[in-house]
Parts: C-alpha cells; sequence; structure tokens
C-alpha cells in the first residue's frame, strides 16, 4: 500500500513539493497540474515524482461530461481527453472522473434520471467512445463510485466493466462513498469484502476516508475524517494489500494542509499499530 494526500499542499516548486510529499511518509500522490500546464512544468513534477519513489496515483477530470448546457458538457469532454492524455503521458494509474449526470445543475449531483437505462448506456457509451479515441496505453479510465450515481455498487461496477469491454478501463475504488444504506454501513466489514472479491484485480486506486451515521431521522450517513466514524481502516488496507502492495491509498476531502498532515500520521500509526505499515 502507498498512502497519498489528494492534497498538493503548500509549496513554491516541484522539487520542493515532491520532497516534503516524500519526506511525510506518503509514497502515492495526486497529479498537482493539469493538461492545460505548460509542457515543461508537468515534465518537471513527473520527473521530481520519479525521483522521489511518489507513484502518481491519479489525473482528475471532475467535471459532468453530461451536463445539460452545451458549453459545459463540450469543456467537461475536453477536459476529459486531455486529463486522460496527460495521465498516459506520465504513467499514471488511473484517470478518474465521476460518470456525470443530466438531471440538474449539480454536476456530481444525485437525480432520480441517474438511474435510468438511458444514463446507463450514456456513461458505457461515452466511456467507449473517450478510450477509443485516447487510446490509453499506460494508464487506465476509471469512474468513481458514487453514492446516488451509476456505478454505487459492486455489481453495477462489474457489469460496467463488461459492457465497456475495454482493458484500459478499470476501477476506482471509493468504498465510503457506496455505504449508502443502513445494510452496507452497520455491516460494513461484510461489504468491503464483498467489494473487493468482486472488484479487487481490477482496481486502480483507492480513496481513504471514514463514514459515521448522525443522530438524526431520517437515516442520514455523513463523510468525514479518518477515525471518525465506523469503517474498518485496517480490513480496508490488509483487502487491499491482499491484491497489491503497491496500490495507492490517497486520503481526500480536508480542508487545510494542517488537517492532511494530521489525518495522514493518524493514519499511519494505526496501521503500524496493525502491522500493516
Amino acid at each position: 500500500m502507498r498512502i497519498g494526500l489528494s492534497s498538493a499542499l503548500e509549496h513554491e516548486t516541484p522539487e520542493e513539493w515532491a520532497l516534503r510529499m516524500q519526506e511525510l511518509g506518503c509514497r502515492s500522490v495526486v497529479f498537482p497540474v493539469d493538461y492545460t500546464a505548460p509542457e515543461n512544468v508537468i515534465a518537471d513534477y513527473a520527473d521530481a515524482a520519479h525521483s522521489h519513489d511518489l507513484m502518481i496515483a491519479e489525473v482528475g477530470i471532475w467535471r459532468n461530461v453530461f451536463a445539460i448546457d452545451p458549453k459545459e458538457q463540450r469543456e467537461a469532454r475536453q477536459r476529459a481527453a486531455g486529463q486522460l492524455k496527460l495521465a498516459d503521458e506520465i504513467g499514471a494509474k488511473c484517470c478518474v472522473n465521476v460518470a456525470g449526470t443530466y438531471g440538474g445543475p449539480l454536476w456530481d449531483g444525485g437525480y432520480k434520471t441517474n438511474y435510468s437505462k438511458e444514463c446507463w448506456d450514456m456513461i458505457r457509451d461515452y466511456t467507449r467512445g473517450l478510450l477509443d479515441e485516447v487510446k490509453p496505453a499506460r494508464t487506465k479510465y476509471s469512474l468513481e463510485a458514487m453514492p446516488w450515481m451509476y456505478p454505487s455498487s459492486p455489481d453495477e461496477y462489474l457489469k460496467m466493466l463488461e459492457e465497456v469491454d475495454r482493458p484500459a478501463f478499470g476501477v476506482h475504488m471509493d468504498v465510503v462513498n457506496m455505504i449508502n444504506c443502513p445494510g452496507r454501513y452497520f455491516f460494513s466489514d461484510d461489504f468491503l469484502q464483498e467489494c473487493f472479491d468482486k472488484l479487487g484485480k481490477f482496481i486502480c486506486s483507492c480513496h481513504l476516508k471514514d463514514i459515521r451515521l448522525k443522530t438524526e431521522y431520517t437515516f442520514q450517513l455523513e463523510e468525514t475524517y479518518c477515525g471518525n466514524g465506523s469503517l474498518n481502516i485496517e480490513k480496508y488496507i490488509s483487502l487491499i494489500d491482499q491484491y497489491d502492495k503497491d496500490m495507492p491509498v490517497i486520503i481526500e476531502h480536508l480542508d487545510t494542509d494542517e488537517e492532511y498532515i494530521s489525518s495522514l500520521n493518524y493514519v499511519k500509526e494505526r496501521l503500524k499499530r496493525a502491522d500493516l505499515l
């Protein structure tokens, strides 16, 4: 397991960025510049990562390729192709996005149409088309599972893999995003096992955070920082290691450098106690 942070933290140069990550104990990173950066800047960050043994885990897209607004959709698809080409050029483990929605204004929002057959077919066909256009050889395109859009379960992800039917399509594992009901929350160890039994060999990169049940009506789950919820982090990491001992595992969704560093240190200490680091 190669732990990393979704934030690049404050830095001034690629070398400073990579050295700080290495000194903190990170062994993977999210690439901190996008495809629009000058070629020399991209090369400098990639070289700095490689020279400090930092696996480039992810190049993010994070746009809605099915946006209702034509201009927004066009720009999102341009970014998706550009980011996938970048990921392939620098040898990132994956290029990741959410599937997308045409059901409303939020780029990652939950809408009824997200679960229509039309949306499923759009995701499959778009993914095929993107991969056929870019033809990545060193990276994989992946979808981050979400609580309210495809794929939101291991079985949905397996089906999408089968229907897309492209070797450069892989799995991005964010197990917390798929814990979206009482069964998966209260029996999360069993759900973790199911995720890896079904998807383990296809996983390119993983996110790490936590989840807790709010004491309100109705059933409400809240994403939170590691240790502030109920996720069995030790089981999660042990399952990851069974499939790939070099799997990147990225801590995400914190607000400040201090929070990222604190969470990283907490996770490292917890894994050390469990003899997993």
